[in-house]
């Protein structure tokens, strides 16, 4: 199934997308630069906020760990130095959820993660915080009896249960690693597998293991998620200017 994101379309944010994927679908708005408080202002860089809100009741635990991987690794990207003294503040509310999440073997928070990143980094686009690179993530379940899957979904993993381990690996635009998350019981050459698989997956563009048919944006196949991230930001700028090309 090919990931769907649309971007700016709420008025009251600086920047905002709604992606969905897998049968995850998340709202993600941005606002900054903007006042900080005094107490958490940072002399010589902006501070950076990050809000995850779950589909139904309050946040948990579960929110709170999720809210500092997306903090560390955003902050990696995000050009800090370039806005000191601001606040960037990024909110993700989950606002729909596969059934079959909480049974299929593999903890909800590494699921539900690379779909975070993804639209906390489509709102960060959308609202022109300077970045030094963008981020691609995906999911690799290693099942017990079979061969890994590659970005599964809910029902994929419930199928191949038991999932002895699950990772998520996250890469910026030259392939350099900015998140490693892993559960399960592995070994180095599996989780090196994995890695390399997901690398491929995030951002090569030749050679490596694509997301499949699925994987278009507009009627544009893509290769890999970088390549289709860099499709759903082309067509958004094409879309803001197109007063250019106006008779």
């Amino acid at each position: 199934m090919a990931p769907e994101a649309t971007l700016s379309h709420l008025h009251r944010a600086d920047g905002s997308a709604t992606y969905s994927h897998n049968g995850y679908c998340i709202i993600g708005a941005v606002n900054g630069p903007v006042e900080v408080m005094r107490r958490d202002e940072l002399p010589e860089e902006a501070t950076i906020e990050v809000n995850v809100r779950p589909a139904a009741g309050v946040g948990s635990p579960k929110e709170r760990h999720l809210e500092m991987l997306l903090h560390n690794t955003l902050r990696g990207i995000i050009l800090t130095r370039s806005i000191p003294r601001t606040l960037v503040q990024i909110t993700l509310q989950v606002r729909s959820l596969p059934e079959e999440e909480t049974s299929c073997g593999v903890s909800p928070s590494l699921i539900i993660l690379p779909h975070l990143l993804h639209t906390a980094l489509l709102a960060l686009l959308s609202a022109s915080i300077p970045l030094s690179t963008i981020l691609t993530s995906t999911l690799i379940a290693i099942p017990a009896n079979s061969s890994p899957l590659t970005s599964p979904t809910a029902p994929d993993l419930l199928r191949a249960k038991p999932i002895r381990s699950a990772h998520v690996f996250a890469f910026s635009a030259d392939g350099k690693m900015l998140l490693n998350e892993s559960d399960g019981t592995f070994n180095f050459e599996e989780w090196d597998e994995a890695a390399e698989t997901a690398e491929q997956v995030c951002c090569r563009d030749e050679g490596g293991v694509g997301l499949g048919e699925g994987m278009e944006v507009d009627g544009q196949e893509g290769g890999n998620l970088d390549v289709w991230l860099r499709e759903v930001v082309n067509k958004k700028v094409q879309w803001e200017t197109r007063w250019k090309s106006a008779k």
